[in-house]
């Protein structure tokens, strides 16, 4: 038994009563054994007791072969056919039943409405039936038959139409079951795009403030090596130790990724990210790298969530590296965390030529990165050159998360 569902027809789709359905192999053996056994008994029966009647019981049951791929048309063939037994005659045949047959084809596989058509043709059948063959009995034995057939009648309609609802209502659920397992698929596969890209943009912040201050220490190291070799050592020391810490936390987030290949990520997991307390040792490595930079809080310090930590912290290393490569030598920064009474505000400024080298460069990942942490902690960065000279770079993060209670 089959219902309208994935490659099928389904009922809104059915045109017409020449419609075809794609029937199983399956079900099209049990269609032609049901219809050859009903055809070789019943019929040959009907043939035996009256020839005229055994070759409409014939005609009646024969295309019960094609009762599923053509409901509608094999209903109401068979039901011409009883319409001309009646016309003709001829009394009642036990080949009738393909009419029962055909009833109960056209209200399980049938469209929706050819099947309330159907009823009504059985309904006028059992009057038609009633007036002929029981002319000649009293009212009370015509009411006692027409109550019979007709309960006969919407017996059979009334069972398919009830396999059906039912086989549409399974269909329906594989459907949402389906649904469901491509929603799921669906998230679990934006899930890991989110996750790849926040470890592309932890990548980036690691590798970019590292590589500046190794650069720029590198530079220095180089104009230092004849004049001042102390210094030289120096800056070949900065340059191995930030090495060094920035392949550790590199390693850090890699194992992460490898972790999150072998099991679901876990968001009660604690993670090794840095946050606001990690930022005076931040500032020192920057000034160790040649940069002076002043670092001060004002209003009252309180508990930060995990990830607006981390934001403030990524913000703040984005910043310092973007000076390092673009505000050239000499240049002074300050980074201000002010903890006001519903977010925390983060400035970053420099005094030195960062603002028409970073203007006329391709910006890379960098702001982007910093204003992407920031929506996801629903706050807002702004970034450009100050008045008077140098750049500015301005976070505003709520305290309240978005989507926290």
């Amino acid at each position: 038994m089959t219902f309208p569902g994935p490659g099928r027809r389904t009922l809104t789709g059915m045109t017409g009563i020449l419609t075809a359905r794609r029937v199983p192999p399956p079900s099209k053996a049990f269609d032609l054994l049901l219809a050859g056994g009903l055809t070789v008994f019943f019929g040959f029966l009907s043939l035996a007791q009256a020839q005229l009647g055994g070759v409409f019981s014939l005609l009646m049951l024969g295309p019960l072969v094609w009762r599923r791929k053509y409901p509608e048309l094999v209903f109401f063939g068979v039901s011409g056919v009883a319409v001309l037994q009646w016309l003709a005659g001829v009394d009642l045949q036990v080949g009738n039943i393909g009419l029962l047959v055909a009833l109960y084809t056209i209200s399980v596989y049938g469209e929706v409405r050819y099947s309330r058509i159907a009823l009504g043709v059985g309904g006028l059948g059992v009057l038609m039936a009633t007036a002929r063959y029981y002319a000649t009995s009293d009212w009370r034995q015509q009411i006692t038959m027409m109550v019979a057939f007709g309960a006969v009648v919407f017996g059979v309609w009334a069972f398919g139409e009830r396999r059906r609802t039912r086989g549409l209502y399974v269909a329906q659920l594989e459907e949402r079951a389906a649904q469901l397992e491509r929603d799921r698929d669906r998230e679990a596969a934006l899930a890991v795009s989110n996750e790849r890209t926040r470890i592309a943009r932890e990548i980036h912040d690691v590798v970019a403030h590292g590589l500046s201050i190794m650069i720029v220490q590198a530079d220095g190291g180089l104009y230092a090596a004849d004049a001042s070799p102390e210094q030289a050592k120096k800056a070949l020391a900065t340059i191995g130790d930030t090495g060094r810490a920035s392949l550790t936390e590199m390693r850090k987030m890699l194992g992460l990724l490898k972790q999150d290949e072998q099991n679901e990520l876990d968001p009660d997991q604690p993670r090794p990210q840095p946050g606001v307390d990690s930022l005076p040792e931040l500032i020192e490595n920057v000034r160790e790298a040649g940069l002076s930079v002043d670092y001060q809080v004002t209003g009252t310090p309180r508990d930060l969530p995990a990830l607006l930590g981390l934001t403030a912290y990524r913000i703040v290393q984005e910043g310092l590296t973007n000076t390092l490569k673009h505000a050239g030598p000499g240049a002074h920064a300050c980074v201000t965390l002010h903890f006001g009474r519903e977010m925390l505000t983060v400035v970053v400024t420099d005094d030195g030529r960062g603002a028409g080298v970073a203007s006329s460069s391709d910006p890379g990942h960098g702001l982007v990165g910093m204003r992407q942490r920031a929506s996801i902690s629903g706050g807002t960065v702004s970034a450009g050159p100050k008045a008077g000279g140098g750049y500015e770079v301005v976070a505003k993060l709520p305290y309240d998360l978005p989507g926290s209670p």
